[in-house]
């Protein structure tokens, strides 16, 4: 199921500005699809400036999300790489980002099961930090 969510979601950038910007970039697929409202975008930025970084839930990879009553019209996920790390607040890197979307409260629990899968074996973070295309990191989805 994740790997359909994320094909087409997937992008590459070399860097962002800075934390706010990869959140937002990590959207924009969401948002051009009409999965989430820009007003989604911004809750995702204003949940880490309330709430710090909870959202980096291992060493280098973010999950940017909100509550879907902030403009979460279906379920999503993308995904963004970046080539340089992104500084959150308190000098944590970020490479990568996935940006989650629900239409209700617990929509997005298998998405997240299934993500909690991959990022629980740091060869395949590793695998994913190193991919170049949307192929290399849709295979690393094809072993669950």
């Amino acid at each position: 199921m994740l790997k359909d969510y994320l094909e087409n979601n997937i992008h590459f950038s070399t860097e962002v500005s800075d934390w706010k910007q990869g959140i937002k970039q990590s959207a924009q697929p969401l948002l051009d699809k009409g999965v989430v409202e820009p007003r989604y975008v911004d809750a995702m930025v204003q949940n880490v400036i309330d709430n710090g970084n909870y959202i980096i839930i291992i060493p280098e990879v973010a999950i940017p999300h909100a509550r879907h009553e902030y403009g979460a019209i279906k379920t999503g996920i993308s995904f963004l790489k970046l080539e340089k790390p992104v500084q959150f607040p308190g000098e944590n890197p970020v490479y990568l980002f996935f940006a989650l979307a629900a239409e209700t409260s617990d929509g997005h629990l298998d998405i997240l099961a299934e993500l909690g899968e991959v990022l629980s074996d740091p060869d395949k973070v590793e695998e994913l930090k190193q991919a170049k295309t949307t192929s290399e990191v849709l295979n690393i989805f094809n072993t669950i």
